[in-house]
């Protein structure tokens, strides 16, 4: 699916200028490892690390491959002398603070991200690294914040083993901070709480959250609202792959007494699919706090059909182009690093225009000079 190109971001007091190169943000990351003896510099594997997972690169062994076949040019290029090894990454990585590589990874995705009719739209969807899971620990799950415009990650958020994906998002939306004011996020049913809507709203931001039955009275509510009284506020039709799918959107003011924080607007959402004699219908309903004339159908349609696309244009590239549910880094932080490291290259090769990224993968491959020297200039 094709992404956006980017433009200049519109910069909030937390934002850095956009000048700000990828190894300023990767120079701040702390380093775990005490300084003597200290061989390899840490910004110099990660920038490494990113080069090789921009070339489909998809473990410690890979990447570890990929440092002994790059050129001393190219490795000095990252502060580097010699090649590390597969057992240097590995232990690394393990002990790296994941939390603080991606705030400035996704710190410096926020910068190349660009709005879509004046606000940036962001799709918070949940991920679980299946690979990492082990005989006494649950596999580890990451909540991402894709930017809608130009498929990039500007945040992420680990789940607390012993907890859920819902009270990620709240704190994903406080480490935003000053980024999420204007914004709108949108959200599936599992994050349709009253909780998450009052910290969004908080942040400045308005939600366009699904409703299902996991809310069963506001569920009920919406369903029985007189939708069929309601003109269509808005249609397309798509054509794809011997599919053709009608979506119709009809959106009313929400009721005075809904009972949900923020809610100024809710729609019907009807989709019929057909694909030869077989048709199949669907219908979702949806709460916003976004009103008119910000949100016309039309643009409130677009958003919702931009949530649905970080499955393909995030999750879906990481399992089947990197391979990720198979990939089987369990031990510290190994797991969550190596995800960031996928979702920032599948970034930077969205931001320079590549809508393909597998072909973007070979091509990154084919040239390792000019993809280390690409990371160098980011």
């Amino acid at each position: 699916m094709p992404s956006s190109p980017t433009a200049p971001a519109v910069r909030t007091s937390d934002t850095p200028a956009p000048n700000v190169r990828l190894v300023d943000h990767l120079a701040r990351v702390p380093d775990p490892r005490k300084p003597r003896g200290t061989r390899y510099p840490l910004t110099g594997l990660l920038l490494l690390a990113i080069s090789a997972t921009l070339a489909g690169c998809r473990g410690f062994t890979a990447i570890g491959e990929w440092a002994h076949a790059l050129t001393g040019h190219s490795l000095a290029g990252f502060g580097l002398r010699a090649a590390p090894g597969e057992s240097n990454l590995r232990k690394l990585f393990s002990r790296l603070d994941a939390a603080a590589l991606d705030a400035e990874l996704c710190l410096y995705a926020w910068t190349r991200t660009t709005t879509i009719d004046g606000r940036r739209v962001i799709a918070v969807d949940g991920k679980t690294l299946r690979g990492s899971r082990s005989a006494t620990e649950k596999a580890r799950h990451l909540v991402a914040a894709l930017d809608h415009a130009s498929g990039t990650v500007v945040a992420q958020q680990a789940v607390d083993a012993k907890s859920n994906e819902i009270p990620a998002l709240p704190d994903l939306i406080t480490a935003l901070g000053e980024r999420a004011a204007g914004a709108v996020i949108t959200a599936d049913a599992l994050h349709t709480q009253t909780a998450t809507a009052t910290a969004i709203l908080a942040a400045g931001a308005d939600y366009v959250f699904t409703v299902k039955a996991n809310q069963p009275g506001l569920h009920k509510r919406l369903k029985g609202l007189p939708w069929s009284r309601v003109p269509a506020g808005h249609v397309e039709v798509e054509k794809s792959h011997g599919r053709r799918v009608r979506r119709t959107l009809k959106v009313v003011q929400a009721p005075a007494d809904l009972g949900f924080e923020g809610a100024v607007q809710v729609a019907q959402l009807r989709r019929v699919a057909t694909r030869g004699q077989k048709k199949t219908t669907e219908v979702v309903y949806l709460i916003t706090s976004a009103g008119l004339p910000d949100a016309p159908p039309a643009r409130l349609a677009a958003w919702v059909r931009g949530h649905w696309g970080v499955e393909n244009r995030l999750h879906w590239v990481r399992d089947v182009t990197f391979d990720e549910d198979r990939h089987q880094a369990r031990t510290g932080s190994a797991p969550q690093v190596m995800a960031t490291l996928r979702s920032v290259a599948i970034g930077i090769h969205r931001m320079r225009g590549e809508a393909n990224i597998a072909r973007a993968i070979r091509r990154a491959a084919w040239d390792p000079l000019a993809t280390c020297d690409l990371v160098l200039t980011l």
